[in-house]
């Protein structure tokens, strides 16, 4: 009786040790995800701030005296080339809106110079700004996905348990700056 005994407390010693196992490696993974979600977020809010200054000098050349649009996309440029290197997604989605906000007056030009909507550079880059807003856009909600799976591992059982021993915390959701 008492090895019978013996042998169920080490049978459910072994299932919660892997239990724990695999909860820990559950909610660690889903942290690396959310991180490498908002690494691809990262790469494509580059890809769009390396893409601007092409945009401005296209425009100035034929909108030189613009220089208030220019200068406010520059600025914006800048906020979001610096918030990307930070941890806060808040600051990383209002850098974004700032930036949307100063591109709107800039591509709003090609209407008021022929020549420049003409212009197959200004096209081009209109087309890659697109391109890489969609991509952007796929990011986001990839990110929002993994942020949700994390989430929910960290609140429901019996996942919760285990997941004040692995150090991670909820994650905040990517809001569309629009």
């Amino acid at each position: 009786m008492v090895s019978f005994v013996l042998v169920v407390v080490l049978v459910v010693a072994v299932l919660v040790l892997v239990g724990f196992v695999t909860g820990y490696n559950k909610i660690r993974s889903a942290d690396v995800r959310v991180a490498e979600a908002l690494s691809g977020i990262d790469v494509e809010l580059t890809r769009r701030a390396s893409l601007i200054p092409s945009l401005v000098h296209t425009v100035q050349t034929f909108a030189a005296h613009e220089k208030g649009i220019l200068d406010h996309v520059a600025d914006a440029r800048a906020a979001l080339t610096s918030a990307t290197g930070s941890n806060s997604v808040a600051q990383r989605s209002a850098a974004e809106r700032q930036l949307d906000a100063a591109l709107t007056p800039l591509l709003a030009l090609g209407q008021t110079y022929p020549q420049l909507n003409s212009s197959n550079n200004f096209l081009d880059l209109q087309r890659n700004l697109s391109d890489t807003e969609d991509k952007l856009a796929f990011a986001r909600q990839y990110y929002n996905d993994a942020v949700a799976t994390l989430n929910r591992l960290l609140t429901t059982m019996p996942w919760m348990f285990v997941a004040p021993l692995t150090k991670v915390d909820e994650k905040e959701y990517y809001q569309t700056p629009r």
